[in-house]
């Protein structure tokens, strides 16, 4: 499955969250890190919910760049 990721500078780095899955972020020093880290952060929080018997959230947020006079 493929989640969508917002990565966002911080004062220390990076950090992450998806918006499919509320709760699970992710922090680095640098955005290839904190792509990595938030990597691992969607499969232990997939895991989390199989454990739980919980249903798995199917990807559905999408992202777009609009152009608008500066």
């Amino acid at each position: 499955m493929k989640y969508l990721i917002v990565v966002e500078r911080t004062d220390s780095g990076f950090s992450a969250y998806s918006p499919d899955l509320p709760g699970c972020v992710a922090a680095a020093s640098t955005r290839e890190a904190t792509e990595q880290e938030m990597a691992q952060a969607i499969a232990f929080h997939l895991e989390g919910l199989r454990a739980e018997g919980l249903e798995i959230p199917e990807p559905q947020t999408s992202s777009s760049y609009v152009d608008v006079p500066a």
